[in-house]
């Protein structure tokens, strides 16, 4: 498989050069899109459909919570991790079952456990996925993917979907799980995650595999690499091995030719009018290294990210400013700056106090010795008068 993927192309990498119908990578960071291959096409997903079921019940439920296995989650089809009616275990432990070995019949006992019908929790993942994820094109009628014509989904919505739940501790820890010891009463054995590349591609941390008649082999894959993780989704090659090298084949064509970077909150930017906006949070933008990142405001208030020839919308990310609002988070350069135009201004002020001091002083100084002129002037004029007075005296 290593010998596979070294000898593919990355640099160019084309639709018609992959063997899924459709695929898709993108970083998780920023959700950029890096590659797409018909990736809004709807899609059979088999068992990528237990990411739903998986987040949802680690959300919603309790995980040491016991869940009684029914008569019908014992007899579901499929892969299975032999659960028997009657049956009692731990939520977790179900899920476990369920991401690791694929059991559909966990899936049912899950489905049955919060809301009694694996028809009722396909509602509740459906309202799931569109509320809290924003998918478009997906429909769920089960929780373990099993055919059914109308249900369906697309690798868009997959990585969407996946992204979310990776950012979730405890799912991350179970999809990323290689081997456990099952004990069950009606099975005994070791599991092993059925996600080969957890062992054959460094840096993959989950997510599911799956595979029907109908939707051909898929794949749903998470992998980290130099600070920067990407999650790729492959839906209906003709073979395990294809999947898994398409997958490969993305993953080496993301980590290779992108780069995560951060802008910073706090920066202002004005839209073609004058109003101006102030980025309210750190965005994360996926680019090549030749790229230029460039910002600007729509006409609907959002933020323009440019990067390269392309450009994305990153929504709910900008706050509108008034003018005598204008206050950009303050980072250690804007401190410095304030701090220096503090000393200056304090600095100022005490010049101008010393400057008035001084020209007080040089008043009263100036009306002092105009006093005194006046004082010795009318003392002359007294003494002149006293002489003219004591000579008319005498005579």
């Amino acid at each position: 498989m290593f010998i596979m993927s070294n000898a593919y192309d990355i640099h160019a990498l084309e639709p018609e050069e992959l063997f899924s119908e459709t695929a898709i990578v993108i970083d998780t960071k920023s959700g950029d899109i890096l590659y797409e291959k018909d990736s809004d096409r709807k899609m059979y997903p088999a068992s990528i459909t237990k990411i739903v079921t998986a987040i949802i019940a680690i959300e919603d439920g309790d995980l040491q919570e016991i869940v009684t296995v029914s008569k019908n989650a014992r007899n579901q089809d499929g892969s299975r991790v032999y659960l028997l009616e009657g049956e009692q275990l731990t939520l977790e432990k179900l899920l476990l079952g369920l991401m690791i070995n694929s059991g559909n019949d966990a899936g049912t006992a899950i489905a049955e456990h919060f809301d009694r019908s694996e028809r009722a929790f396909a509602k509740r993942m459906n309202t799931f996925v569109k509320e809290k994820i924003g998918t478009e094109d997906t429909n769920f009628t089960n929780p373990h993917g099993l055919f059914h014509p109308d249900h369906v989904t697309t690798a868009k919505d997959m990585a969407k979907i996946t992204n979310y739940a990776m950012k979730n501790d405890t799912f991350r820890e179970i999809v990323g799980t290689k081997v456990i010891d099952w004990v069950g009463e009606g099975w005994e054995t070791t599991l092993y995650n059925h996600h080969r590349l957890l062992w054959d591609y460094e840096g993959t941390t989950g997510v599911k595999n799956g595979y029907v008649p109908e939707s051909g082999h898929t794949l749903v894959t998470s992998a980290q690499k130099n600070g920067m993780e990407l999650i790729a989704v492959t839906m209906n090659a003709s073979s395990k091995y294809y999947s898994y090298y398409d997958t490969m084949a993305l993953l080496d064509y993301g980590f290779q030719n992108f780069t995560t970077e951060m802008i910073n909150k706090g920066q202002l930017l004005a839209d073609a009018m004058g109003q101006e906006y102030m980025l309210a949070k750190n965005i994360y933008v996926a680019k090549q290294e030749d790229d230029s990142i460039k910002l600007a405001v729509s006409k609907d208030k959002q933020l323009v990210v440019q990067i390269g020839n392309e450009e994305k919308i990153k929504e709910d990310v900008l706050v509108e400013q008034k003018k005598n609002d204008l206050n950009p988070v303050p980072s250690k350069n804007t401190n410095v700056s304030a701090s220096i135009e503090l000393q200056v201004e304090k600095e100022s002020n005490f010049i101008t106090i010393v400057l008035v001091f001084i020209g007080l002083c040089m008043i009263i100084l100036i009306v002092s010795v105009f006093q005194k002129k006046r004082r010795r002037k009318k003392m002359q004029e007294r003494y002149t008068h006293s002489i003219a007075y004591s000579r008319r005296s005498r005579n």
